[in-house]
């Protein structure tokens, strides 16, 4: 047996109207932890979805241990100890924990399941990786920190020697990223191969030891992170030289434009989740609410956006009480909310890119008649100008398919 655990030899995978890898080779050493660089819409995801057998290439081959192998499906791949935590959790969200990691991979005797055989094992591997979790808690109802334990641990209790982690601090707070940096570090020492994909340079600079580079869809190179730069990782990825320098000019907020008094929230378990918190918005500033997952944050912005109504208190937006209004008149007075999970809030995945485009503004006359029927034409060039201005990439232009997109 060779020196790498997998290779991926001149890959090639396309979509209607774009080529999302081109010709890619990828060779992740044993015991490695190799980081996956490239913008958003580099094709990072898509390779590793090759990889674990979501997509089939149209040109290239992969070797687990020297030897050529097919991945047809996820199953194939976990059948080679090939596992994955995606960007957007895969996991049932009215199941347990326990059930999540054990789901496909059930020990079974006699017709009869060997739930408490499967849970002393995943509680053993919770404790010697230091991933705490509630086996018995529902999904819906526990922070992203332990949704992403949880995923960890189903590539754990498969047995898994390689681990591909897509993106994985994307909605983590400081501290769990930095306890994800440790555990990644221990499952290394344990021999287990790592693809750790990021935009993130500070992390790459920090846990990997090799780098891979793509930039639309086209491989750029390979570095030995111990022998690079952040200055010099950011030009192989975006094609030109990056100012890391942040010309931030002495603030000079004007009036207050949101004004929040003694706003308190319910969560899910119907106890307070944000209580009696007083703060004010002026224009031109950026003010930061911090905490660490599960501290109400996101009760917060729920109240805030009308997601979920107060239990008491008041919101003034630009001299206006807004209590009580609903989320479209917000939007109409200017307020926008961009959420933590996109794909379950923000956007609607089977629908094009243009409609996507148009969801909080579909209903203005320039877009829809008197009739009520919507000004096709309009939409398309509304937002074709908005993929040319915001350089959103996609396959098929207005038409994309939002769930096909990175």
């Amino acid at each position: 047996m060779g020196e790498y655990a997998v290779e991926m030899l001149n890959i090639t995978k396309r979509f209607p109207g774009i080529v999302a890898n081109d010709n890619i080779t990828l060779q992740l050493k044993k015991g490695e932890i190799h980081a996956f660089l490239g913008e958003n819409g580099a094709g990072k995801s898509t390779l590793m979805s090759v990889l674990f057998g979501l997509y089939q290439p149209e040109e290239g081959e992969i070797r687990k241990d020297g030897k050529t192998v097919h991945i047809k499906n996820p199953n194939d791949a976990n059948a080679l100890g090939i596992g994955m935590v995606h960007q957007h959790f895969k996991l049932v969200e009215c199941f347990s924990v326990l059930d999540n990691i054990i789901l496909g991979a059930e020990p079974v005797q006699g017709g009869f399941l060997k739930k408490e055989e499967a849970r002393k094992k995943v509680m053993e591997l919770s404790k010697r990786y230091h991933l705490q979790i509630d086996p018995d808690a529902i999904v819906e109802n526990i922070t992203v920190g332990m949704q992403q334990r949880t995923e960890i641990l189903k590539m754990l209790y498969r047995d898994n020697e390689i681990l591909i982690f897509d993106e994985p601090t994307a909605v983590l707070t400081v501290q769990e990223i930095e306890e994800l940096m440790q555990i990644m570090k221990g499952l290394a020492k344990e021999g287990k191969s790592i693809l750790f994909i990021s935009h993130k340079l500070n992390e790459i600079m920090e846990v990997s030891d090799r780098c891979t580079v793509l930039r639309k869809g086209k491989y750029v190179g390979t570095v030995e992170t111990k022998d690079t730069t952040p200055e010099k990782l950011s030009a192989m990825m975006v094609g030109r030289n990056v100012s890391f320098k942040v010309e931030k000019k002495p603030a000079e907020p004007g009036e207050v434009v949101l004004d929040v008094k003694h706003m308190t929230v319910e969560g899910q378990n119907k106890k307070d989740a944000v209580r009696d918190v007083n703060f004010q918005v002026r224009k031109g500033e950026i003010v930061c609410i911090t905490g660490i997952d599960g501290n109400g944050q996101t009760e917060l912005v729920y109240g805030l956006s009308g997601l979920e109504p107060l239990k008491s208190g008041s919101i003034t937006m630009k001299g206006k009480d807004i209590t009580h209004t609903s989320i479209r008149q917000r939007s109409v007075m200017g307020m926008s909310h961009i959420p933590e999970d996109r794909h379950k809030h923000g956007l609607i995945l089977d629908y094009s890119l243009e409609d996507n485009l148009v969801l909080q503004r579909y209903f203005e006359p320039q877009f829809t008649n008197k009739f009520g029927v919507l000004k096709r034409k309009e939409i398309r060039e509304y937002s074709d100008r908005l993929i040319e201005e915001y350089d959103i990439r996609s396959g098929q232009g207005s038409a994309t398919t939002v769930r096909s997109m990175s």
